[in-house]
């Protein structure tokens, strides 16, 4: 009890920050009463206990608001709850509120919610990152112990590091997806947000595993991830030459990043740069596979069923067209027309099935690294947290500032954000650390050696 109100006060005097959507307080406070008689009484608790998490919202919580931060699902209830929401609940955890993101998690800057933008803690003329800006500012500010967010090419690892915490991508498949708004289905992953690797370790260890509910989610065991973080052993490290030495990498963060592989490498593990000619293609194929994604997946969103109405059509194909033109943000809009164009008859093949291809070409190399080496070491953002506003008018330019994180969907792989560094304008960044799929126990063992230094 004593911890949630806590984080109800913290909330209340960072309302400013707009990290959240909703708060449940009543609810939270209930459940706090509940869990702490189950506890006095001697019964089994759950392995989350009291934790008080915060989720975002584009993930469905049964009986409570979820709008992707969209006015299209405006006044929507959830009829159901996520198969995390629902595994997280079941260990004894606290869900606090749904936390603001930018709009069906398309943005890197959290400026682009109905709800307004999110800011970030450290410096509130700067932007936390995104598309879960909302749930990495809550663990960063000290309104929950941990949070999700969604990552489909990295808006769970960059927020996560221009707000110094912990970002961790699992594997496509590790977690349901059942209860996630599809943005690009294919890329889409549950990730969390934290400030220590044992407890993002749980809370994955919670979520993680099968579900009759998703077709694409993994069966594969998960092994206990809290309980066997304990190992110091030797890592194989790649690196990217042409990533650590990109023109768009601001130079301290490259600095800090190449001095950190020193480190390693004096420590005892093995340090090698690895040729990589395709990191400029990264940034266009993720773009053109998931607009195209999203075109179809948003299409459902037509007014008709649940969410916002244009009212003043009688006429159904003019209904769809106001409802979708007046409900949509700028930058949705914009994504489901490219995604519509890329693929329409006259240029599939020149957009889509090419960018198919260079999927795949991504990840034949990158499993042919993996079968060398331990992980991949990368820059997380090429910049520490901008200026508000500073790439709004500019979309490419904002697009390319993903051009680190998007890797690890287009092939699957589990990725971390790490909080190592921080820059002279004051602002923290880490190194992202990629490892083979399914593999999150090592990812997480090098993750918890790093902090520890």
């Amino acid at each position: 009890m004593q911890a949630v109100e806590h984080f109800l006060r913290q909330i209340e005097n960072k309302q400013h920050l707009n990290a959240y959507v909703n708060v449940y307080a009543e609810e939270a406070i209930s459940l706090a009463t509940r869990l702490d008689t189950k506890r006095k009484r001697g019964d089994k608790i759950g392995k989350l206990h009291g934790v008080v998490i915060c989720i975002k919202d584009v993930l469905a919580y049964k009986g409570h608001p979820l709008t992707a931060s969209s006015r299209i699902l405006e006044g929507f209830r959830s009829l159901y709850s996520a198969t995390a929401i629902e595994r997280l609940l079941a260990e004894d955890a606290i869900i606090i509120g749904n936390s603001n993101c930018d709009e069906f998690a398309m943005g890197s800057t959290n400026e682009n919610s109905v709800y307004g933008k999110v800011l970030n803690a450290m410096d509130e003329s700067r932007i936390p990152g995104g598309s879960s800006g909302g749930s990495a500012v809550a663990v960063q500010a000290g309104l929950c112990m941990v949070s999700l967010g969604s990552d489909t090419g990295g808006s769970v690892r960059q927020p996560a590091d221009f707000c110094g915490i912990i970002g961790l991508k699992p594997t496509y498949g590790r977690v349901s997806r059942h209860g996630l708004i599809a943005y690009a289905s294919s890329f889409d992953q549950i990730g969390i947000f934290g400030r220590y690797i044992s407890d993002v370790a749980l809370v994955l260890e919670v979520i993680a595993g099968g579900d009759d509910y998703d077709s694409t989610v993994s069966h594969q065991p998960s092994p206990s991830y809290s309980v066997l973080l304990d190992e110091n052993r030797k890592y194989r490290v790649a690196y990217f030459d042409e990533a650590l030495n990109h023109p768009s990498l601001d130079p301290e963060i490259s600095k800090s990043i190449n001095g950190l592989l020193n480190d390693l490498k004096t420590q005892g593990h093995e340090v090698r740069a690895v040729d990589f000619d395709l990191i400029n293609h990264v940034v266009p194929a993720y773009y053109v596979l998931t607009t195209a994604e999203a075109s179809s997946n948003l299409s459902r969103y037509d007014g008709v069923r649940y969410g916002f109405r244009d009212t003043a059509e009688t006429d159904l194909v003019e209904m769809y067209k106001g409802t979708r033109s007046d409900a949509f943000g700028k930058e949705v809009k914009r994504r489901i027309m490219l995604g519509t164009f890329v693929l329409s008859a006259g240029y599939y093949d020149a957009y889509f099935t090419k960018a198919q291809k260079v999927r795949k070409l991504l990840y034949n190399q990158i499993q042919l690294i993996f079968n060398e080496f331990d992980c991949i070491f990368l820059p997380t953002a090429p910049s520490t947290a901008f200026n508000i506003g500073e790439k709004m008018s500019d979309p490419i330019a904002m697009y390319l500032a993903d051009i680190y994180t998007v890797m690890a969907n287009l092939v699957g792989v589990p990725a971390i954000s790490l909080p190592l560094f921080k820059h002279t304008n004051g602002m923290p960044f880490g190194v992202q650390v990629l490892a083979r799929r399914f593999d999150e126990l090592s990812l997480l063992r090098l993750s918890n050696q790093l902090m520890q230094q």
